[in-house]
């Protein structure tokens, strides 16, 4: 296992740790994690494929305290960046939460970079009520980041996602920059996707698998299953029963590790 550092396009500098050996495979955590919380899932797949664990830019290690750096794109850009760095010319890009919406979005943008996809607890694709909504939790998760501390931010939202999510956040907690997360909230202005139909366009073959709350609702992974050119929906999920990375790890990676040898 080793760390190293690569660049955005921007300059910002970002951290990753890669493990294994094979084909390659990004894995992008959530909003809230950072790179740790996927390194059971790519011990169990190391094996077989080199896996790269990236700290999204704002999280972990890197760090960027500026709002207007965080959007959809520059997360895409970020992904280019790191593939570049690698120089892979096509590899398989998975993630959770944040780390699958930024994967769908590299998958539009990049189909000849990326062979397939892996979208993990797929974050809802929300009407403009819902975003709008969306946009104002975040930015007064970013005051509470602000006046009170991470921990105090995430209070009132724990209970609302999945066990195993708020273990993942809680054991970050530590290694996060505060300035840099609350400047990673501005993503909540940007949209990655107005409706889940605009998933037609991704032609890449995509492994769904659905999440387990309110944020990141099962039927939506369903329907985006069935949007999706090549989509499979995958017949585990983000359940209850689980509690911590390694419980993750143990659920699904069997189903990802198919899903890879079948699209190597």
């Amino acid at each position: 296992m080793r760390d190293f550092v690569y660049h955005g396009s921007d300059g910002c500098q970002l951290h990753a740790t890669a493990l294994g050996q094979g084909p390659g495979i990004v894995l992008l955590h959530g909003g809230g994690p950072d790179r740790y919380s996927l390194l059971p899932l790519a011990r169990l797949l190391a094996d077989d494929f080199s896996v790269v664990l990236p700290d999204v830019r704002g999280y972990g290690r890197s760090v960027c305290t500026d709002p207007d750096r965080h959007h959809w794109a520059q997360y895409t850009d970020d992904v280019e960046a790191l593939l570049g760095h690698l120089g892979w010319h096509r590899a398989v890009v998975g993630g959770t939460g944040l780390g699958g919406t930024v994967t769908l979005r590299a998958a539009a943008a990049c189909p000849d970079s990326i062979r397939a996809a892996v979208v993990i607890s797929m974050e809802d694709i929300e009407d403009d009520a819902a975003k709008e909504a969306e946009s104002a939790m975040l930015d007064a998760f970013a005051v509470r980041v602000n006046q009170r501390g991470i921990d105090a931010a995430w209070e009132p939202i724990l209970p609302m996602l999945a066990p195993v999510i708020g273990a993942l956040v809680r054991d970050a907690i530590p290694r996060s920059h505060p300035a840099s997360i609350a400047a990673a909230c501005a993503i909540g202005r940007d949209r990655a996707f107005t409706q889940v139909t605009e998933l037609a366009s991704i032609t890449v073959p995509t492994l769904v698998i659905a999440g387990a709350d309110a944020r990141h609702p099962a039927a939506l992974a369903s329907e985006a299953a069935r949007i999706l050119p090549h989509g499979h929906l995958a017949d585990v999920s983000l359940s209850a029963s689980l509690e911590t990375a390694v419980d993750l790890a143990e659920a699904l990676a069997p189903a990802i590790r198919d899903f890879l040898i079948t699209h190597r």
